[in-house]
């Protein structure tokens, strides 16, 4: 498996600053760009010595960070960044930006601190990572599957490495900070220890934690400088340690890279004066007759040559207002924005509003700008009673960049927005979901070749940045009006395209518009978690790992740190001579989680491991952190529903991530438990499709046997267990049948004949054996998958049964790893994405038949193939075999869609309920 590649984008910007030889380097204007010109060939370098399938470039936020608040001088003594090192670091984001690399960055979050939790993300699905830095606290991250890369150095390390360069293992690196002190971030330290006494003492007391409680024994000016620093060290080593559970706003399968825009880095590279590189682009030849061209996304419109203004109009008076009043209710097409004080819809206060009816002019509405010399501003109740009617209409279409956020926002201000015709972020996705990043700065300069305006423009950088109601109000009219101008630029730019396919047209009108309103509602309406509940959950996950620490203390013949592989390698391989059964990449033996899945079967101890680790999990992703999502008007969390994020066109759910909470293991269950309704005498209902996925390769293969299976309603994994064993129904075993369902679901996902034999613990020539015969049997799979490869191939793209779009530009390369990944996902696409658009399809008609017929029920989560709805018990168990018949009658398959239904006091109960409904 290739590794996940995370870079320190703000340590790399730095090193190429104050590293690399071409630090002068100016461009024909004067600009600064040595530094732009380094960091973009580290990185094209990288790419090419990788080809990485994911990779993300992880920046510091501005301003301070928590360390901040647990320390006033933390990075205190650090000089001011350069003038001319700050004014490229722009320059370095459009670059990462043109070539397609997605970058991370966390408000209040350290990069550090963002690195570790992709990495923690990683280690859960066993995707080795590699760390590009040069920073020496990351070391404390490198295990076995994740390891350092300093290009400077043209050095990897692992543990062994870490060992060899600092003198103590990853696990001990936070100790060995802690008493050394960093003086780039002002972190204190013991006066007079250096990294080999700090070695030494850690050697010699095996410990930072007996060490300090020893640390009367340490003779000599050490001793005394040590004890002196004792009310310091503590606070050092939690400065140093970089914290590992984050809630994350991206997944992993986020940091896949998408195609450099080509046309966008010539234009850099021409203003940056890197003549190298724009004669590289400009002599790379087509290749198109050779078959082996890279497959295109839709081609950019053509890019103006001069810069797009806006007029700013600023609206301080009631003639103002009443002016635009009336151009608005006699435009064609509104463009409208709203700006608040804060990211989350729910809680943000309204600031201003933004409109455009005709491209180069805008309206601002100040709203609430407060600060010394602010000008008057007219009452916002009164603006608001007098855009409402507006809003409200139905007749006047509106278009909007991300319009789900403005409608939460207004929906709380007593506005419920109508007329709903374009969202421009939602035209870009239908376009090409993965070939470009869908805000608008990132839009605008694709597609108009314009450099919007930016938040931190007008706001500020770093401790000087201001909440948005102590901008100017001028410079807000900039910035506002501008938003609004170039959404209905975009609008015009990229509706004519997505027109131009017929079935991209129909998924943008029929499945992404109707849904924006649909999500608001779900993310309005929010979930009642009990957060008293939780607590308890928390203490009990938190007495079980006490018990298993205990217990592994125990099997292990004295205690040691259950999450150091280093330590548990020892324990398990010299101390209890358990077999090694595979190793890592530098020779030592593994304590990866599948090799511990295979030694829990002969010792007790690495079951007690998995079991630690899998609780510790959940108490610091759920337990611990879901009450503090709780919203403290509403009493309920409301998750933001991601449409424009996922490859396939599957909602993602962040702020907090309400989709992998675990439904297959107890404590999972016990989680959500504490999802329940808030009022009494109220229940949830879950309705979840049955295998659709599975339904969905019946149908679009066309397979007589698997057709048949499903139609004639038997359990599908234990008739196919029958054809492929070739027994009676009734005389399928229960091993059979868990081998052909990982062979069923396999197949979505392309697993090979290896992967199956690991999840089957056979040997490989067993696997390939179940698979051939599989395929003997169902002809139709095995021709769809042919094709389905051979067709991405010819076009550059595969499509789900509603025509949405998957670009593989990976599809014809000469790079085997990377081709095959782009054959599976070509397999795997019109799957995941047409059940996509069916459970989209399910929300869009259940909420307007709840809606329609004023049923007292909300729905309230989309969890993949499952909707999750509250309100009275006796109404909901009256509405739920409807809800479920419409959901499974929604599109018409070769096969019946089925969905299973229950009834509860809460989620878990409700998941585990016994009721179905079927289309057929």
């Amino acid at each position: 498996m290739k590794p996940l590649i995370l870079i320190d984008g703000s340590n790399w910007l730095y090193r190429a600053y104050f590293g690399l030889s071409q630090a002068n380097l100016r461009n024909a204007q004067g600009e600064p760009t040595g530094m732009v010109l380094g960091f973009a060939n580290m990185i094209r370098k990288l790419l090419k010595d990788y080809a990485p399938e994911r990779i993300g470039v992880v920046f510091d936020p501005p301003g301070e960070t928590f360390r901040n608040t647990l320390y006033a001088e933390y990075k205190a003594t650090r000089d001011e960044t350069p003038e001319d090192l700050s004014s490229q670091f722009p320059h370095v984001k459009d670059w990462i930006a043109y070539m397609g690399l997605p970058t991370v960055t966390l408000p209040n979050e350290e990069a550090d601190d963002v690195i570790g939790s992709l990495v923690s993300q990683a280690r859960e699905r066993g995707i080795p990572v590699l760390i590009v830095t040069g920073d020496k606290d990351m070391a404390q991250l490198v295990d076995e599957r994740v390891q350092l890369l300093d290009t400077m150095k043209s050095r990897t390390l692992g543990p062994a490495e870490v060992k060899e360069k600092f003198g103590v293992m990853p696990a001990q690196i936070t100790e060995y900070l802690a008493l050394i002190g960093d003086t780039s971030d002002n972190i204190p330290g013991v006066k007079g220890v250096g990294p080999k006494t700090a070695v030494k003492l850690l050697e010699e007391f095996g410990s930072l934690d007996a060490l300090l409680q020893r640390a009367g024994e340490v003779k000599g000016k050490v001793g005394e400088n040590l004890r002196e620093a004792l009310p310091t060290i503590p606070l050092a080593r939690q400065l140093v340690t970089i914290r590992c559970e984050l809630s994350m706003p991206v997944a992993l399968d986020d940091l896949k890279p998408a195609q450099p825009d080509k046309a966008r880095l010539a234009e850099f590279y021409r203003r940056m004066g890197f003549n190298r590189l724009l004669d590289e682009i400009n002599a790379v030849p087509s290749n198109a007759a050779t078959g082996d061209a890279p497959a295109t996304t839709p081609a950019p419109v053509a890019l103006p040559t001069e810069g797009l203004r806006t007029r700013a109009e600023i609206v301080l008076d009631e003639a103002a207002l009443d002016a635009m009043i009336a151009r608005l209710k006699g435009a064609a097409l509104v463009a409208f924005d709203t700006e608040t004080d804060a990211l989350d819809s729910m809680r943000a206060h309204l600031v201003g509003l933004s409109f455009a009816i005709e491209p180069g002019h805008g309206w601002y509405v100040p709203l609430d700008h407060r600060y010394l010399g602010a000008p008057q501003q007219l009452p916002a109740e009164r603006v608001l009673s007098r855009v409402k009617p507006l809003l409200e209409d139905p007749q006047l279409p509106k278009v909007g960049q991300h319009m789900k956020y403005d409608l939460n926002v207004l929906k709380r201000f007593g506005i419920e927005v109508q007329g709903i015709a374009f969202d421009t972020m939602l035209q870009s996705y239908v376009l090409d979901a993965a070939g470009w990043r869908h805000d608008m700065d990132s839009m605008a300069a694709q597609h108009l070749g314009h450099k919007t305006t930016t938040f931190q423009d007008v706001a500020g950088k770093g401790k000087s940045q201001v909440s948005f109601n102590q901008v100017p109000v001028e410079q807000a009219a900039a910035y506002a009006a501008e938003d609004a101008d170039i959404t209905l630029r975009l609008h015009q730019a990229l509706f004519p395209r997505v027109s131009e396919v017929p079935a991209l047209l129909k998924v943008f009108e029929t499945v992404e518009m109707p849904l924006v309103p649909v999500l608001a509602r779900i993310e309005q309406n929010g979930v009642y978690v009990d957060g008293k509940l939780l607590q308890r959950i928390s203490h009990e996950l938190g007495e079980r790992m006490a018990q298993l620490t205990a217990d592994a203390y125990r099997e292990a013949g004295g205690e040691f740190n259950l999450g150091s592989p280093l330590q548990l390698q020892q324990i398990l391989y010299d101390r209890l001579k358990l077999p090694v059964l595979a190793k890592t990449p530098k020779g030592q033996p593994s304590t990866a989680e599948d090799v511990l899945e295979q030694l829990a079967e002969q010792h007790a101890l690495p079951r007690k491991i998995l079991d630690w680790r899998a609780l510790s999990k959940l108490r610091s992703t759920y337990t611990e952190s879901l009450p503090l999502a709780i919203n403290p008007k509403t009493g309920r969390i409301h998750t933001s529903y991601g449409q424009a994020v996922a490859a396939t066109g599957r909602l993602s759910s962040n702020d907090p991530n309400l989709q992998n909470i675990p439904v297959r293991t107890a404590e999972g269950r016990r989680i959500r438990q504490a999802f329940v309704p808030q009022a009494p005498g109220h229940s949830l209902l879950s309705i979840d499709y049955s295998q659709i996925e599975l339904r969905l390769m019946a149908h679009l293969s066309g397979d007589a046997r698997l057709t048949a299976a499903f139609n004639s309603g038997h359990d599908i994994h234990k008739a196919t267990a029958a054809e492929v064993f070739g027994v009676p129904l009734e005389q399928v075993t229960s091993d059979q049948r868990r081998a052909v369902k990982a062979i069923n679901f396999g197949l979505i996902y392309g697993m090979s004949a290896f992967g199956l034999a690991k999840q089957l613990s056979v040997p490989r020539a067993e696997a390939q054996t179940y698979m051939d015969t599989f395929f003997a049997r169902y002809l139709g799979v095995k021709a769809y998958m042919d094709n389905t490869r051979e067709q991405a191939r010819a076009k550059g793209y595969v499509e789900t049964l509603l025509g949405r779009r998957l670009y593989l530009p990976d599809i014809r390369s000469k790079n085997g790893a990377q081709r095959q990944y782009a054959e599976r996902t070509a397999i795997n696409a019109p799957l995941q994405g047409t059940a996509a658009d069916l459970i989209k399809l399910a929300m869009i008609d259940l909420d307007r038949f709840i809606r329609d017929g004023r049923h007292p029920v909300s729905m309230i989560m989309q969890v993949h193939d499952e909707l999750v709805f509250e309100g009275p018990t006796q109404p909901l168990q009256a509405l739920a075999p409807q809800l479920a018949q419409r959901m499974c009658r929604i599109f018409k398959l070769s096969v019946p869609l089925a969905a299973d239904y229950g009834i509860g006091a809460n989620w878990d109960d409700a998941h585990s309920g016994k009721g179905s409904a079927t289309s057929g």
